[in-house]
């Protein structure tokens, strides 16, 4: 049985603690509000952009003309997976569910006789992945965050890599992993294909019912020349869309970690102070039975 000093120690352990994880709730709050408001923000541009792309892809289909970001080096060989974690921990599932994702997938891959090359943005996605697939990371991206919040800077960055290795290339096909953002509780993990792309289909019908009128599109230059112009820029875009999200989501994550780990923490002082006033009261009316006792022996 614990003595009363280390219940007193605990307890006061525990406060510290307490009070450590409710500051952290709040910072995250704070930051959970800006970063919610810039990945809603970045979402109608994307989803438009995305739009346009997809009915330019369908208009030149499979000519002799489509820009290599679109029709793709026609295999499949090689891969390369765009892991968005965090830099910290401290955020309930949120790098977890990302790593075991992307590590599903690579196992998956090289089952299939795929080679797999790996490029990690946060720093708790890098740690996670090196120790099975430390070979196959080719890039790494920390500190994608500054005090106000993400620059398109960092995603141009991770882009021109993308691009680059492209170019020359290294891979086949890239996918980006990454947390979406619906709420402060719920993040849903998301595999987004970059190159080639590959646009949704756009649905006439539905988008004249949205938009409420019905467009006929004439493009200059050519349909070629402006995907060759947009697509790479759409990468950019694409990635930092994905940034925002994940970024929400972390926050997101944390602050509904920080708010269960303080509720926890108030819960464990409650039941070490009844433990320590049940302790101190026995010890009490052990003391007021040896002075009866001694008394009585007089």
């Amino acid at each position: 049985m614990a003595s009363l000093k280390d219940l007193r120690s605990r307890i006061a352990s525990v406060k510290s603690t307490k009070k450590i994880t409710s500051a952290m709730k709040m910072v995250a709050a704070s930051k959970l509000r800006r970063s919610q408001d810039a990945a809603e923000a970045a979402r109608p541009y994307a989803d438009r952009m995305g739009t346009m792309l997809g009915r330019l892809a369908a208009a030149v289909g499979g000519s002799q003309g489509a820009p290599k970001l679109l029709a793709g080096t026609g295999k499949d060989d090689v891969h390369l997976l765009v892991v968005f974690t965090a830099d910290r921990g401290l955020c309930g599932g949120f790098n977890a569910s990302i790593v075991k994702a992307a590590r599903l997938k690579v196992r998956a891959l090289k089952a299939d006789g795929k080679t797999v090359k790996l490029i990690c943005v946060g720093r708790k996605g890098a740690d996670a992945l090196k120790r099975e697939f430390g070979d196959d990371i080719v890039a790494r991206y920390t500190g994608i965050e500054g005090k106000k919040g993400i620059d398109f800077s960092a995603a141009s960055d991770v882009a021109d890599k993308i691009l680059a290795l492209y170019d020359e290339g290294e891979f086949d096909v890239c996918t980006i992993f990454y947390n979406k953002f619906v709420s402060a509780i719920s993040q849903v993990v998301t595999a987004q294909q970059l190159v080639p792309f590959a646009g949704a289909e756009v649905d006439e019908e539905q988008e004249e019912e949205a938009t409420g009128s019905s467009a006929v599109y004439e493009y200059e230059p050519s349909e070629e020349a402006i995907l060759a112009d947009l697509l790479p820029r759409n990468v950019g875009v694409q990635i930092f869309g994905a940034m925002l999200e994940s970024s929400a989501s972390e926050h997101g994550a944390r602050m509904s970690a920080m708010d269960n780990a303080t509720r926890n923490a108030g819960d464990m002082i409650d039941r070490l102070s009844i433990q320590y006033n049940r302790s101190r009261q026995a010890q009490i009316t052990n003391e007021l039975i040896e002075i009866i006792s001694g008394a009585e022996a007089l």
